[in-house]
């Protein structure tokens, strides 16, 4: 057998439902599921579809995690994307924030949906932060200042992307970028445009469809106290303005 045809099985029968019940909640015949579930046959895309919506679960999960070594009812189920995070709680009902190291970083887009790898990352516990779920990502480069390459972003959850706001900031994981931290310029049918704070970065555009999760942001942990260098208020947007022209200058020489 398969694992996703082991999971399958596990979750049906976590589900105290006959295999005539899942077929029918399915949308195949019974006979074709229990061909699924023996590992006999390879479903194909509109039942892996249907399946996921049926138990909840992603199909990355259904794939990839063997769920009889995984205490299912510890995973926390976030919205309609039935994607399942898996959370740690105290003796008292708080959930812990998992950090995600530096070293973690290029390994998050693999292991995101796992939750072997989730469980293994080290966890903090800020209360004060309110309810929903919450992880800590590290910040790379100097497209977001204050924060700089030893800070650490924590995010909420967001659970669908009509929550995201114009001008607030978010950490977005992709596939093609990775972990980004970026505020959200605007929304569009297929996109979202994000900008840096810093001025030398121009906005980009990232495709929905390249947009593994959101986290909006809800505090930041630094590890630098470095005291910011004084400037005039009064002459600064006159620089700024001194700065976005030599940009544009310099951007037309090298013909963007």
């Amino acid at each position: 057998m398969s694992l996703f045809s082991d999971n399958i099985k596990v979750l049906r029968t976590k589900k105290a439902v006959t295999q005539q019940v899942a077929a029918a909640e399915c949308s195949v015949p019974r006979d074709r599921y229990v061909k699924y579930e023996g590992g006999i046959n390879l479903p194909p895309p509109d039942f892996l579809l249907a399946v996921s919506r049926y138990f909840h679960i992603s199909i990355d999960i259904l794939l990839s995690v063997d769920l009889r070594k995984i205490p299912v009812d510890d995973l926390l189920k976030l919205g309609d994307n039935r994607i399942l995070l898996p959370i740690t709680v105290d003796k008292n009902g708080n959930n812990f924030i998992e950090i995600v190291p530096h070293k973690a970083r290029a390994g998050y887009l693999t292991g995101y949906a796992n939750p072997e790898f989730i469980e293994n990352l080290q966890q903090i516990a800020l209360p004060f932060l309110g309810s929903g779920k919450m992880r800590a990502f590290p910040i790379g480069g100097d497209s977001m200042p204050p924060h700089t390459d030893k800070s650490f972003i924590v995010g909420r959850y967001i659970e669908n992307l009509g929550e995201i706001k114009k001008d607030k900031t978010y950490i977005i994981v992709t596939l093609s970028e990775g972990i980004t931290y970026k505020r959200l310029n605007s929304k569009n049918d297929d996109s979202i445009t994000v900008a840096p704070d810093n001025i030398i970065y121009s906005p980009y555009d990232i495709k929905l469809s390249d947009v593994l999760e959101i986290w909006e942001y809800v505090a930041h942990i630094g590890q630098e106290d470095n005291k910011p260098e004084n400037f005039d208020a009064e002459s600064f947007p006159g620089i700024l303005k001194i700065l976005q022209s030599d940009i544009a200058a310099i951007n037309a020489k090298i013909g963007r």
